[in-house]
């Protein structure tokens, strides 16, 4: 594997998640594997797990991290073909992709979507010239329609979890005060649909994701109907596809509470809104697997990290 940029990128998902936990149960196993080797984190974006279990997982494997929060210490980076740089931009992609990868042996990139112009961010600008023009492997940290690191974990998280052949899963939306991307919710869904789970998706009219990501899982717009013997409730906010971006419905009654999710396990990416996407009582019980869930962002992200490594 060169790249790990999609969820897609995972051939069997169950031998991935197997490889996880065993990296889990000896995360310093191969810690000699990245010796003398340097993973590039670039964020155009704000983070927390994804920074920090990303970097412990090139410590874990005995490579050397470096950071750099590109949106605010970098000089202003040109995408655009043939652009005249006479504005804000003062570096191009070509020469900066170019030039980190003589510094890192791996790069990893976190960029966001505009959320205002779908096809440039469905065209995933950032992360694409990073493949193009860089001479190096390309992890994607989160990007403008994917976050396929995140997705791994939730894999990981569910199957720990679950003493069923094939559980229920739900991904519900769940309101938020902003329009949020839906990076997280497009690579969820592509993941359990690698799985043997019984998947569906509840969201209000109006949030359906793109049709070419559910394709043909069930799309429930009554989240009561959706719950109903679920044992994993994966909750997240994501704007609207259809009227791109724009928050259509801000409805409380979506939010998750303890008395909704019955039996069933909750997870959630984090941050998250208390008591906006989810009730402290869900948080507070032992129903939330969220602390599990971001555990297992180191292990997700190593597991990728030794896969590139080993064809270096």
């Amino acid at each position: 594997m060169k790249n790990y940029t999609s969820i897609n990128d995972i051939e069997n998902i169950d031998t991935w998640i197997l490889e996880a936990k065993e990296v889990k149960r000896n995360p310093l196993k191969n810690k000699d594997l990245g010796k003398n080797k340097t993973l590039g984190l670039l964020f155009f974006n704000s983070s927390l797990r994804t920074r920090l279990s990303t970097q412990k997982a090139a410590l874990n494997l005995g490579m050397d991290p470096i950071v750099m929060n590109v949106s605010g210490d970098a000089w202003g980076i040109e995408f655009g073909d043939g652009t005249i740089m006479n504005g804000t931009t003062a570096e191009h992609i070509k020469e900066a992709a170019a030039v980190v990868s003589q510094y890192c042996d791996i790069i990893a990139v976190r960029a966001f979507p505009t959320l205002t112009d779908k096809e440039k961010d469905e065209s995933e600008q950032v992360l694409t010239a990073f493949k193009e023009y860089a001479s190096v492997p390309i992890v994607n940290m989160e990007s403008a329609t994917g976050h396929p690191l995140q997705a791994l974990t939730d894999a990981i998280t569910i199957r720990e979890n679950t003493t069923k052949k094939r559980p229920k899963v739900v991904l519900s939306w769940a309101p938020h005060i902003k329009a949020l991307p839906h990076a997280v919710a497009n690579s969820f869904t592509q993941a359990m649909q690698k799985m043997d789970v019984e998947f569906v998706i509840a969201n209000p009219e109006g949030y359906n994701l793109n049709p070419e990501i559910t394709k043909g899982t069930p799309i429930y717009h009554n989240q009561e109907e959706a719950f109903k013997d679920a044992d994993f409730v994966y909750t997240k906010n994501w704007s609207s596809y259809e009227n791109y971006g724009k928050v259509v419905n801000t409805d409380p009654n979506w939010m998750i509470t303890k008395d909704k999710l019955g039996d069933a396990k909750f997870l959630h990416c984090l941050p998250v809104r208390r008591n906006v996407i989810v009730e402290d009582a869900v948080l507070e019980s032992d129903s939330s697997l969220v602390i599990q869930q971001a555990n297992n962002r180191t292990y997700a992200a190593q597991l990728v990290l030794k896969k590139i490594l080993n064809k270096l």
